[in-house]
């Protein structure tokens, strides 16, 4: 089957590198690349990515209102940084 595919430069310099390495034309490394990722997964040899969470404990302040403390802190700065403009600093 002939398709168009757009491959990204990362995955395009391992192509090439493969190539190099084995001495086979793009197509042939190529199928083979893919053929050996999808084979991997059916055969469960790739693992599902868990990410490792830790307990960080109870929090040193109260966090319900965090994004509108994170809102008030911001304009303050800006405020701050505006006066300053405006008195020559």
């Amino acid at each position: 089957m002939r398709t168009t595919v757009t491959i990204d430069p990362d995955v395009e310099a391992l192509v090439r590198k493969a190539m190099r390495d084995r001495g086979e034309p793009f197509k042939q490394v190529l199928n083979a690349a893919i053929r050996d990722g999808l084979a991997s997964r059916r055969r469960g040899a790739v693992k599902p990515f868990k990410q490792p969470t830790l307990d960080m404990g109870k929090p040193l302040v109260d966090l319900t209102k965090a994004l509108s403390l994170a809102a008030e802190l911001e304009d303050a700065e800006f405020i701050a940084k505006l006066q300053r403009r405006l008195s020559g600093q």
